[in-house]
């Protein structure tokens, strides 16, 4: 067993080789933008950055194929789960490839690869008597002949009383249940009422492993509090034995020479799914391995204490990978433990949870149709749910699109590119004689490959992002305060400097985007005719080549012939985001017509009493918490003839990165007024929808102009 009981700094432990996880996807379904928030895109950001870094990492996930998740779809559409699994499996692959998920291995765990390591696993846990045999009433459907999982028995919630809950959870309430409690059962096979019969299944004495997990959770006070929290509420409340295997028909069947030495009839009986699907972590690495040509190389990843183990999930799978698989791999000697469980919490869509029986989502393989897959990484990766549930909306996607992706950086890249080709010759000029402004703009542009790699390393993948576009953002001040259009006559040195600066900043920029962004930095990248550079992709981990590290000095010698200039980024018209609200609204069900009403309307007023108000376009140029405040935010906003300090109490939704850099209105004549010995001058103007989130209201205006 490998127990860790001394606490130790992330930035003390030396590991060799890191190990990434994503959660593996039930191949019941397509992909959706939740899916992407929760595990995927933050995994994928991560090890885009450690490739980069030069580090050994090994990325895997694969489409979990059992279960009674899968067993419903086939039931529901009157063919077997094997057509179910080779339907969708196919499909998840696919659009994880269009989207730029840089898996070194996909697997699927229908896989003989999997069956055999999770009947490994199983015996040897049962050989080493870990397991408790327990023999108890289950119910049982006497028509179809079977016993029933949770999902196939619906009845009465004894809580809320909703006719149609589910045997582990009521879907109104929420209520956590088991199908005993529900009143009236019915099995969702035959629509028989279940009988209670009696059954043998293998325990994971969990209560009695509870010592040994706590003592390892207290080794890593670094996880995210969301993370520790449930696992210590879950803990508080004392952890209880867990069947790990079921009777039903579809699933890793349990090994038959462990059932007959336990005396056990194995027809009919196969291993939980939140046994198996953990060890298709285990299986993807071995098969992985193999196509490596070294079959054996897996181990060095899961049984070797210089591997780092990090599994990247949503908030629902946080007991399984922090308890349950742990206290497998302890009793399973020889394996590492996870050294980070970074899950997010969830994503809804359009102020409403996002649900798939009622078709309130965005499929990724649809998305992939409209519109290039790096728009969404970023507009996701801006607002990842990382400590509370975050809102995608079609809205917000245009505006970061259009007003941060093309106008920021793309507008910096192609205003050096021009000038470059118009005034050097398509070359990137020698840098003589620099101004202070030139050397501070590459000063600080050598500070970013540090600060943006310790957000990633942090899991802080908001961060990151909005520090990578902070480069964008250096870039257009700089090119805006040197004028090359003026110096181009006046000064052609000068204007020849501002060229070389801004071309080292567009080199580091398609090194540091490239997390986020690939299929861009790959495009810049050819713009540029940079070559010689690590990417970010499985196998391209070259220690020739220049990387993360790099980024922060010149990656471009004076006279480095530049490729041909493209256009970065293209913005979205209002006609394709109408379009895609219509498409959404339109294969919504009507059962998803349970929302909170609208807000009535004030009294009536007059033009003049509208016309009192005096509303600004501005942009927050500053923002941070107030220590002592668990409300409010300080802003500085710039209304361009002058710049006002506003308190915004909007801290329980958003953070100081969800304002910055974004344009707002401001009601600029509200009389000032002190809050926590501060003064706010003045008031941003949010949308408030039915449910309690806060959206700020933007346009594109000038910073000063009138909002009439």
């Amino acid at each position: 067993m490998r127990l860790i009981v001394e606490s130790k700094p992330m930035a003390d432990k030396h590991f060799e080789r890191i190990l990434v996880t994503a959660a593996l996807p039930y191949a019941n379904g397509p992909i959706h933008i939740g899916h992407l928030a929760g595990a995927y895109l933050p995994a994928d950001l991560y090890c885009r950055y450690q490739r980069l870094k030069g580090r050994d990492v090994v990325f895997v996930s694969g489409s979990d194929e059992y279960g009674v998740a899968i067993m419903v779809r086939a039931l529901h559409e009157g063919i077997t789960p094997k057509e179910v699994v080779d339907r969708y499996h196919p499909m998840i692959r696919e659009a994880f490839e269009g989207f730029g998920m840089s898996f070194d291995h996909y697997g699927r765990t229908t896989s003989p690869v999997h069956v055999e390591t999770s009947q490994d696993f199983f015996r040897y846990l049962a050989e080493k008597d870990v397991f408790v045999l327990k023999t108890e009433k289950q119910l049982y459907d006497p028509k179809a002949g079977l016993f029933l999982a949770d999902r196939f028995v619906r009845g009465t919630c004894p809580v809320c009383g909703y006719e149609d809950a589910y045997g582990d959870q009521c879907e109104r309430c929420g209520t956590s249940l088991s199908p005993q409690e529900l009143i009236n059962p019915r099995s969702t096979l035959s629509d028989a009422t279940p009988e209670l019969r009696e059954t043998t299944h293998w325990y994971l004495p969990l209560g009695r492993l509870q010592p040994e997990l706590e003592r390892w959770i207290a080794t890593h006070p670094e996880w995210k509090p969301n993370v520790l929290g449930q696992v210590k509420s879950w803990l508080k409340e004392g952890l209880k034995d867990r069947a790990i295997t079921r009777d039903v028909p579809w699933g890793v069947p349990v090994p038959r020479d462990v059932a007959e030495k336990a005396g056990v009839d194995a027809e009919g009986k196969v291993i939980y799914v939140w046994f198996d699907a953990p060890i298709g972590y285990i299986s993807a690495t071995k098969e992985w391995a193999a196509e490596q040509g070294d079959p054996d190389r897996w181990e060095k990843y899961w049984r070797d204490d210089r591997s780092m183990l990090i599994h990247f999930i949503g908030k629902d799978n946080i007991v399984f990978h922090c308890l349950m698989f742990p206290a497998m791999l302890m009793e399973y000697d020889g394996f590492v433990l996870p050294e980070n469980v970074p899950a997010n919490e969830f994503l809804n869509l359009e102020g409403q949870k996002l649900s798939t029986s009622r078709g309130w989502a965005v499929w990724l393989h649809e998305y992939l149709e409209a519109f290039p897959p790096d728009l969404l990484r970023y507009s996701l990766a801006a607002t990842l749910p990382e400590t509370k549930d975050a809102d995608f909306s079609w809205r917000d996607f245009q505006t970061r699109s259009n007003s941060e992706l093309a106008d920021i950086l793309g507008n910096f890249v192609n205003r050096t590119m021009t000038f470059a080709h118009r005034f050097a010759e398509g070359k990137a000029p020698p840098l003589v004689n620099p101004s202070e402004t030139d050397r501070e703009a590459l000063e600080r542009l050598a500070a970013f490959p540090a600060r943006i790699g310790a957000a990633y390393e942090a899991f802080r993948m908001r961060e990151a992002v909005f520090e990578t576009m902070n480069l964008a953002r250096l870039g257009n001040k700089y090119f805006n305060d040197t004028e090359p259009w003026h110096t181009r006559k006046t000064d052609p040195q000068a204007c020849a400097n501002t060229i070389h600066v801004s071309l080292q900043i567009c080199a580091a920029l398609c090194v540091l985007m490239e997390p986020v962004l690939p299929f861009s930095a790959a495009k810049l990248r050819a713009m540029l005719n940079l070559t010689g550079v690590r990417a970010s992709e499985p196998g391209a981990g070259d220690e020739s080549l220049r990387g993360w590290d790099e980024a922060a000095g010149p990656l471009l010698e004076p006279g480095h012939a530049l490729g041909k200039a493209q256009i970065l980024f293209r913005k979205i018209a209002d006609e394709a985001i109408e379009a895609q609200i219509a498409k959404l609204k339109a294969t919504e069900t009507p059962e998803a017509s349970e929302e909170p009403p609208y807000e009535p309307l004030k009294e009536t007023i007059t033009y003049d009493d509208f016309a009192r108000l005096d509303l600004r376009m501005g942009t927050v140029t500053a923002a941070e918490r107030l220590p002592k405040s668990k409300k409010l935010l300080r802003l500085e906003v710039d209304l361009g003839f002058e710049t006002r300090q506003i308190l915004a109490g909007v801290a329980q939704q958003m953070t100081p990165e969800d304002l910055l850099g974004r344009r707002v209105v401001v009601v600029a004549n509200l009389a000032p007024r002190k809050m926590m010995g501060l003064e706010s001058q003045g008031m941003l103007l949010m949308a408030e929808n039915r449910d309690g989130t806060l959206a700020p209201l933007t346009s594109e205006g000038e910073n000063g102009a009138v909002v009439r």
